[in-house]
């Protein structure tokens, strides 16, 4: 599978004197990890993720002072659209990020994040009371997106 094939098209994009308030409120309500950001002046792309606030916050700076600009990150690792769902996850793991902004044609048309790979990856969507594969007195239970997982798994030979 492709990373177009999992990406989210529709992207939340921010300016660079947006607050970290602002570009939290925008992204909860979008339901996104992450924000592409268009500085026009600097004319690059930059992305601010939702550890990005967690990390200004948890430092104990003001949410309605601090700016997109001073937590972006402008370094961006790009995905292709093309790639591969693996290459894609080998970039995350080399850059120690959960996020991709992806590229078509030389422009950023979505953004790929663990989570959309995990969904292409995982083919049981365990309901209620399902065994789980592989884990030994194993059941799932949870709601759609999420699964809590009780038991032990059997020990390898």
């Amino acid at each position: 599978m492709l990373v177009r094939d999992a990406m989210s098209s529709v992207v939340l994009t921010i300016g660079p004197d947006h607050t970290l308030r602002q570009a939290a409120r925008l992204m909860s309500a979008r339901r996104v990890g992450a924000a592409v950001v268009l500085d026009p002046d600097a004319g690059g792309v930059g992305i601010l993720t939702e550890r990005d606030v967690l990390d200004s916050v948890g430092a104990g700076q003001d949410p309605d002072r601090e700016k997109v600009a001073a937590h972006v990150t402008c370094d961006v690792v790009f995905a292709d659209s093309g790639w591969t769902l693996e290459e894609a996850a080998a970039a995350m793991l080399r850059g120690g990020f959960r996020h991709l902004v992806v590229l078509d044609a030389g422009s950023a048309s979505g953004i790929v994040s663990v989570r959309d790979i995990i969904r292409c990856w995982t083919p049981l969507r365990a309901a209620p009371g399902t065994a789980v594969p592989g884990a030994a007195g194993t059941e799932a239970d949870g709601t759609p997106g999420t699964v809590d997982v009780r038991g032990t798994a059997a020990a390898s030979p």
